[in-house]
């Protein structure tokens, strides 16, 4: 390999990494700031936009990005919110939740933007994701009852997220612009 491979290889991985990076903080961003807490449940519930930031990033860079800003950028959100226990299991719900929008959504060689792939993949990844938030409930509040009740609240944001079927068209168009 000679040395102008190795430094476009080192260039697209720099943009790569940085892109990656800007994702994920999109993600935290979008979560951390602007969020509606519910008055339901035990814990309360939370409405937040980084749903709709996780969603277009696995919409139009794919599962990998979709996996790893989901991860770290919601987790990074869960430990310096006060939500610290629920970390770990934040990071593993979505970032597979992720990981599985971001797969459907670009199944047949979609872009990302076809809209019923992507309700889809809204599906697949909110089935997951209350799937795993009611099994970590029940794992750190001990019974089977309790997590029942942020079911509403987890379909509530599952549904506002379904914004960004509505955005990514829009997003899609600007990215190749650039």
């Amino acid at each position: 390999m000679d040395k102008g491979q190795t430094t476009q290889k080192t260039k697209i991985a720099t943009k790569d990494l940085v892109l990656t990076g800007l994702l994920t903080a999109i993600v935290f961003s979008a979560t951390m700031f602007i969020n509606i807490r519910l008055p339901i449940s035990i814990n309360g519930g939370l409405i937040h936009m980084g749903n709709i930031a996780l969603f277009l990033t696995a919409f139009l860079f794919g599962k990998k990005k979709g996996a790893i800003a989901g991860a770290f950028g919601m987790g990074l959100f869960d430990i310096l919110s006060g939500w610290t226990a629920w970390a770990p299991f934040t990071f593993v719900i979505r970032g597979v939740m992720g990981y599985v929008i971001g797969s459907i959504s670009h199944a047949n060689n979609k872009e990302g933007v076809n809209a019923l792939y992507n309700i889809i993949a809204i599906i697949a990844g909110g089935i997951w994701m209350m799937g795993g938030y009611y099994m970590t409930e029940v794992i750190l509040y001990g019974n089977w009852m309790t997590p029942a009740t942020s079911i509403p609240g987890n379909i509530v944001q599952i549904v506002f997220g379904c914004l960004s079927v509505l955005i990514a068209p829009m997003l899609k168009k600007a990215i190749k612009h650039l």
